[in-house]
């Protein structure tokens, strides 16, 4: 039969919700609060569930706006309350419940609306990507995303002012709504045509870096600007070059007056140092919940050498980290040893950097080195260096070029 878990802080309930449906022959999971019903949905997976609105640590909306955000929302939910609301039941019901339950429960409503639950069971499909909504429990990413929510409501156009351990991409994500369409602007070069558009109507469009589009991107995105009312849509773009960097690259000056005009600046992975280890585990659960990893666990001591470490690809690098991580270690649980064969300490090339160097140009000097360092290491392999780093390929094609770094020559050699 089926797992139910049952999420009520009243003991009484609990025991009495959970001798009724074991007697229908299901195996039952009990969490008297949301931490435990975290805890209990991540272990166990269960079929359906029956929570409460009212629990003392967070209420049951609250989790389940959680489960939503994060993907975790890949089971029937009951919402039960002795004293809901029309308004409560309505916001659960859109968010993802399944139906309202009041307390207290005729034993015929219970089991018909478990078995609706259970007949409604979806063959399982990969989870909505992560948005911020997904680290309820971060002080900090809750106020980004407030922040996020309240300048989408008034502007269709956001910058994001970023720098190394950039959120650009979570922060997007944010704003995608669940089910509509995500346009990377920065992926081809082709015109953009209309039909385009419309396909990702309601939809997001993102840049994660203005400084490396070509020209035809460059139209394309003033393209796009032109047409976000009439196709509904969202523009999220991010650079860490001022606007008269920008300027230097060809960039039209009018374009990037409406591109400035409403800007926010996250804060980096580095200056969120305590958040790491919740939005590492979240990455991890999340891909486990895609099916794209083994089911595994961070280690305490893991998460505190990943909380330790410096994240200069920001949200893009800490996630290529977790995948690495799940896919190359042999335990379930995944430990400090395995954190560290992963993020091999490299030679410190900072300190033969010319200090009294302008800023620009000691850290072209600085980038240059770094993406040469990596490319030794990884024999040229750009697969690698991507992940690593955190950049897409097209970007990372880019900036090496910027550099003056051949990258020809050196899959010549690689693959000779």
């Amino acid at each position: 039969m089926a797992k139910i878990l049952i999420v009520d802080d009243e003991v009484g309930i609990r025991e009495l919700l959970s001798e009724i449906l074991r007697d229908e022959g299901h195996d039952i999971l009990l969490a008297e609060n949301a931490a435990a019903a975290r805890a209990a949905r991540n272990a166990a997976r269960p079929d359906l569930v029956l929570l409460d609105i009212w629990m003392p640590d967070t209420d049951g909306v609250s989790l389940l706006k959680e489960w939503s955000a994060n993907g975790q929302l890949s089971m029937p939910v009951v919402m039960m309350s002795g004293h809901g609301t029309i308004d409560t039941a309505v916001e659960a019901t859109r968010i993802g419940a399944m139906e309202f339950l009041e307390k207290p429960i005729a034993l015929q409503k219970l089991l018909a609306a478990v078995k609706r639950g259970l007949s409604r069971i979806k063959p399982a499909h990969a989870p909505s990507p992560l948005g911020l909504g997904a680290f309820a429990r971060s002080a900090p990413l809750r106020d980004l995303r407030k922040r996020l929510e309240q300048m989408a409501e008034k502007s269709r156009i956001i910058l994001l002012r970023v720098g190394p351990g950039s959120l650009a991409e979570l922060c997007a994500r944010t704003l995608q709504r669940v089910g509509t369409p995500w346009l990377d602007l920065s992926v081809s070069s082709m015109p953009l045509e209309l039909n385009i558009l419309e396909t990702a109507r309601n939809g997001l469009l993102y840049v994660p870096e203005l400084i490396y589009l070509s020209r035809p991107q460059q139209k394309n995105l003033v393209f796009a600007m032109d047409r976000l009312e009439r196709h509904a849509q969202t523009l999220v773009v991010a650079t860490e070059h001022r606007p008269e960097e920008l300027v230097e690259h060809g960039w039209d000056e009018r374009a990037l007056a409406r591109l400035f005009e409403v800007s926010l600046a996250p804060p980096a992975l580095g200056e969120i140092r305590d958040e790491i280890p919740e939005i590492a585990s979240q990455i991890l659960l999340h891909y486990v919940e895609a099916g794209e990893v083994p089911p595994h666990r961070l280690s305490s001591a893991a998460l505190n050498a990943l909380r330790n470490q410096a994240w200069p690809g920001g949200y893009a690098e800490l996630k290529a980290a977790i995948k690495s991580l799940s896919l190359g270690t042999l335990e379930e649980e995944i430990g400090m040893d395995d954190v560290a064969h992963l993020l091999v300490k490299s030679p410190s090339v900072a300190l033969g950097l010319p200090l009294d160097l302008p800023l620009r140009e000691a850290r072209e000097i600085f980038e240059r080195l770094y993406f040469e360092h990596h490319l030794q290491i990884d024999g040229g392999n750009m697969t690698r260096l991507a992940e690593k780093t955190g950049l897409e390929r097209t970007h990372l094609y880019r900036k090496l070029k910027q550099l003056g770094i051949s990258v020809g020559r050196r899959h010549e050699e690689t693959n000779s």
